[in-house]
């Protein structure tokens, strides 16, 4: 039962947000009591955590594995970006903006191991693109990996990024075109434009 109401309520936090969905909301959903949710969670604060721990997993597992089938760096970043999509049901901002400002604790957590997670998984997708022959060899790998972590939180800012301005799917679609097209060879730049 824990991992049905786990599975729901992350669903309905993606899709709603984490200040709007209550315990109720997922009790109705889910025909059970709130009570059958307190026993596995000890308050809101405890199955929003509970979420965000799974979602990441989830996440950082599938990617994982799609690293493992060793594509080339640029079909690489392109098919996580489709999964991590796909997985955040092409959320808008609102649902982590809720998490940053009502459950800040969570939030920075999360951001922490989501950048660890990215920043390792990007330090070695550049390192082998540049032996591969597709990014430049004289890019500050740090410095790049980092960059790439900024903007994709960063293009989240809905006040920047108005989502009536900027389709979520279509916004980070054009910013891995922007942040490829600045480190690629000519050899990258031809696989890049077969994906665009």
């Amino acid at each position: 039962m824990r991992e049905t109401i786990l599975q729901k309520a992350t669903k309905m936090f993606l899709s709603l947000g984490f200040k709007s969905v209550t315990m109720d909301d997922i009790a109705n959903e889910l025909g059970i009591s709130k009570k059958t949710i307190y026993q596995h969670f000890a308050n809101k604060t405890d199955l929003v955590e509970a979420a965000t721990d799974n979602l990441f997993e989830t996440i950082a597992s599938g990617i994982d594995n799609i690293r493992e089938q060793d594509k080339n760096s640029i079909e690489e970043v392109f098919i996580i970006r489709s999964f991590i999509m796909q997985h955040l049901n092409n959320e808008t901002a609102s649902p982590f903006y809720q998490l940053q400002k009502f459950f800040p604790k969570i939030f920075s957590c999360l951001r922490i191991k989501q950048f660890e997670k990215m920043n390792g998984c990007m330090i070695e997708n550049l390192k082998k693109g540049i032996e591969n022959g597709i990014f430049r060899p004289d890019i500050n790998i740090n410095f790049v990996s980092r960059i790439y972590f900024t903007g994709l939180t960063g293009i989240k800012d809905s006040e920047i990024f108005p989502q009536d301005v900027f389709e979520v799917e279509k916004l980070t679609k054009m910013y891995l075109e922007y942040h490829l097209r600045a480190i690629v060879t000519p050899k990258g730049l031809s696989i890049l434009e077969n994906f665009i």
